[in-house]
């Protein structure tokens, strides 16, 4: 049970997608195509005295948040090992603790996407260690199934009413939006047609102005099934948010505007946002993201559950994670609809409903083999 990390090996992944994906701030992936070195998943696999291995996983997105795959190797080899070294997978908050006083952070959490990769990483080998699932570690599960909303990219009106028609199983659709006010406004309409009663969740991935945002709403305001929008101006804009909850009628969720416990509790003081968006990438692992719902539960805010397009160790510890919450809308958690493969088994998805894992740890099967023989030299020059 106290067995001590011995090893940290890091394997960059170019993940191929299955279908072309477009936020509002730019390409992430399209069929037969790889992310860019940039863009990679990187895989995290430690090794305790005992051998007792556990997985973790982060995909780079430099157009959602400044980590990249270089910068992510880079501070788990030479910053986060070392410190790894020294403990056991159940020195979780030990880990996080000595994490910030090596890195620290600035007006947020630093380099969340490299430590999430390793709590990840943590986590799953605790579990094996204990003989427990995930979710028993952080409290147990409130619930055994996890019905998922379908993701539809920017794209033109014939593309997304495909996708939509092609995600019928799915309860929810989370729209994106990208600042074109009839491009955005013929997506909205599309799926809405296609979606029928089922909700609308629009994410405009901080594309639009308040004044904008309001025409489009206004266009659209036939379609009853808008259930709120997301982070629809800058991260960095809070008191735009504050001034959106005036001009518009609809709950706005905050996403790339909150990383942290903290940094949603001045969100709060500030009165900007009637929902909060809780990715474990953003927290910096799985006990900061339940600090965050935690903080939104006080507060009085919804939750919203995402990802950042995850293979299966990835969307397998969401699983866990959001088993312990109740939802505003179903969880977005679009690796299984979009990428090419997941490198795990083990996974149970059935109607876009997926089942929370009971075996120990993640309680998935990685496929190594495949890491190792895909994974990629990051050129630092």
């Amino acid at each position: 049970m106290s067995s001590r990390i011995r090893s940290v090996e890091v394997f960059p992944v170019p993940v191929p997608f299955a279908r072309q994906f477009v936020l509002g701030s730019g390409a992430v992936g399209a069929p037969g195509q790889a992310t860019d070195q940039g863009a990679a998943v990187i895989f995290v696999k430690l090794t305790t005295e005992d051998g007792i291995v556990g997985w973790g996983e982060q995909r780079a997105l430099p157009s959602w948040s400044y980590e990249t795959a270089e910068t992510i190797a880079v501070v788990i080899k030479r910053h986060l090992a070392p410190i790894l070294l020294e403990l056991t997978p159940f020195d979780v908050e030990l880990f996080h603790s000595r994490a910030t006083k090596r890195l620290s952070p600035s007006v947020s959490n630093g380099f969340p996407f490299a430590r999430a990769a390793v709590d990840l990483a943590m986590h799953d080998a605790a579990g094996k260690l204990a003989g427990v699932p995930v979710h028993a570690l952080l409290g147990g599960k409130l619930h055994d199934e996890i019905p998922l909303c379908s993701a539809i990219g920017v794209g033109p009106p014939e593309a997304v009413r495909e996708h939509a028609r092609q995600s019928s199983d799915y309860s929810a659709y989370k729209v994106k939006i990208g600042g074109d006010l009839d491009a955005d406004a013929a997506a909205i309409e599309t799926v809405a047609e296609v979606a029928g009663a089922k909700p609308l969740w629009l994410d405009a991935n901080q594309s639009y102005r308040p004044s904008a945002l309001k025409q489009l709403l206004d266009r659209t305001r036939h379609v009853r099934t808008i259930h709120c929008v997301e982070q629809p101006v800058p991260s960095t804009d809070t008191l735009a948010m504050h001034r959106l909850r005036d001009l518009i009628d609809l709950p706005i969720a905050i996403d790339e505007g909150s990383f942290t416990a903290q940094d949603l509790a001045r969100t709060i003081q500030l009165e900007a946002a009637d929902l909060v968006v809780v990715k474990i990438c953003k927290s910096g692992g799985l006990r900061n993201a339940l600090k965050t719902a935690q903080v939104a539960v006080s507060g009085g805010l919804e939750i919203l559950a995402s990802g950042l397009t995850d293979c299966g160790i990835g969307f397998a510890a969401a699983l866990h994670l959001f088993s312990q919450l109740d939802l505003a809308l179903p969880a977005e958690l679009n690796g299984p609809e979009l990428l090419s493969d997941l490198y795990v088994e083990g996974l149970t998805i059935t109607k876009a409903v997926a089942t929370v894992p009971t075996a120990p740890g993640l309680g998935i099967q990685v496929d190594e083999e495949r890491i190792r023989a895909e994974s990629i030299e990051l050129l630092f020059s």
